[in-house]
């Protein structure tokens, strides 16, 4: 029997002269393209006794019974992680070296593992060779169809010892524990937030970078999390077949018509305990927990504004770029902000979603409706500090102020006179410029 050597020597120097008839895929050895065949017909004659799990290979039995024992007999020298293969530990220790082997040519990334690189290779030719009987469901990666498959048979094996919850994912139970610990090893250097896992500190640092990866075939959208693309793709391919039946708006998830209803109720269930106010979607609620924070890590360095959000500070850039890339494609008329666009629209649409149950007058905009509430409640909360004549909107308020200040809303510059009723602007633009 050849040693260990004298094999490896010969991935290099041997013929590969055994072809997978599937794939066309060559081996040095026949054993090798026996193993590998195993993956097509999914053959897995080496079973678990510990729980049902299989495997097509005796070693990686082997390996995995390690995690019943829990034995990590593999430890990094330099943070202290231990491991049950010697090569994971192997692999691990690139991330402390930084060392990425292995180069993507068509995108450039580079990855520790060279698995890594052919799994990424297939996001690029498209290709998902491994499909589900079960549902015709296809995956690029074999480890993505095993978890898919747990769907169909509902097995959830990996359990937390702690409060019983259960995964159909071994990294999804890992990940889960540290709730009970609290640990957040993986910190940003950029801004100092801490997370759970080392994925999601690599996606949380492009909001600093502005990398966007994963582009949009179709309309060429780029994204900095995949499974935004993913999301994003049925705007062009899935149909929309969540109707409103208040406003006739259709959807392409339910879940998004669910959210979209609140518009209509009112409906607001999620409430900062900080100071009561309520919102409609949770991750408005998540954004608005940062004022009483008064964190804002974002900052501009064209003039120093610091913001709260990433997206708040991309926005505000546009102020000194000029930069306005929402455009009406009804009027041409362009905008910084796509909410803008989304609310500039409805002038052309008539479109009032935003209806007053009280006395059913409709309005294109969700402000406009909280505003004309208050006409049925008497609430008037923007008070002058200087008489104490209160108001129910912020903008009738500002404009009083000017009879203490004196401030003309209006002044031309080819006229003296200045003009302070906002009703008699117009009319007034005219006059100084000779129309009738």
């Amino acid at each position: 029997m050849l040693s260990h050597k004298t094999q490896h020597k010969s991935i290099y120097t041997t013929e590969k002269s055994y072809k997978c008839k599937e794939r066309g895929k060559i081996f040095n050895w026949s054993s090798t393209l026996t193993n590998h065949k195993k993956i097509h017909t999914e053959e897995k004659p080496y079973k678990c006794e510990e729980y049902r799990k299989a495997f097509s290979l005796s070693s990686n039995l082997t390996t995995h019974k390690i995690i019943h024992i829990g034995e990590k007999p593999y430890k990094c020298e330099e943070c202290g992680k231990t491991f049950n293969k010697s090569l994971t530990l192997t692999i691990y220790k690139r991330m402390h070296t930084e060392e990425k082997l292995y180069k993507c040519k068509e995108c450039g990334k580079a990855y520790v593992w060279s698995s890594n690189l052919t799994k990424h290779k297939r996001m690029h030719a498209g290709e998902k060779p491994y499909k589900c009987e079960e549902c015709g469901k296809a995956f690029s990666q074999s480890s993505t169809l095993t978890t898919h498959k747990i769907i169909h048979t509902g097995e959830k094996p990996y359990k937390c010892e702690e409060c019983g919850k259960a995964f159909n994912r071994s990294p999804q139970l890992t990940a889960h524990k540290i709730i009970h610990t609290g640990e957040k090893p993986y910190k940003c250097e950029e801004c100092g937030k801490a997370f759970s896992q080392s994925s999601i500190l690599t996606t949380h640092k492009r909001i600093h970078t502005g990398e966007k990866p994963y582009k949009c075939e179709e309309c060429g959208k780029a994204f900095y999390r995949l499974s935004y693309l993913t999301t994003h793709k049925m705007i062009h391919t899935v149909e929309k077949r969540y109707k409103c039946e208040e406003c006739g708006k259709a959807f392409n998830w339910y879940s998004r018509l669910t959210t979209h209803k609140r518009i209509h109720t009112g409906e607001k269930p999620y409430k900062c305990e900080e100071c009561g106010k309520a919102f409609s979607v949770f991750s408005t609620l998540t954004k608005h927990k940062i004022i009483h924070t008064g964190a804002k890590p974002y900052k501009c360095e064209e003039c120093g504004s610091a913001f709260r959000a990433f997206s708040t500070l991309t926005e505000h850039k546009r102020v000194h770029t000029g930069e306005k890339p929402y455009k009406c494609n009804e009027c041409g008329k362009a905008f910084n902000w796509s909410s803008t666009l989304t609310k500039h629209k409805r002038i052309h649409t008539g479109e009032k979603p935003y209806k007053c149950e009280e006395c059913g007058k409709a309005f294109n905009q969700s402000s406009h409706l909280t505003t004309h509430k208050m006409i049925h409640t008497g609430e008037k909360p923007y008070k002058c500090e200087e008489c104490g004549k209160a108001f129910n909107n912020s903008s009738i308020l500002n404009r009083h102020k000017m009879i203490h200040t004196g401030e003309k809303l209006y002044k031309p510059e080819s006229c003296n006179n200045a003009c302070d009723n906002i009703a008699k602007i117009s009319k007034y633009k005219r006059n100084c410029a000779g129309e009738k």
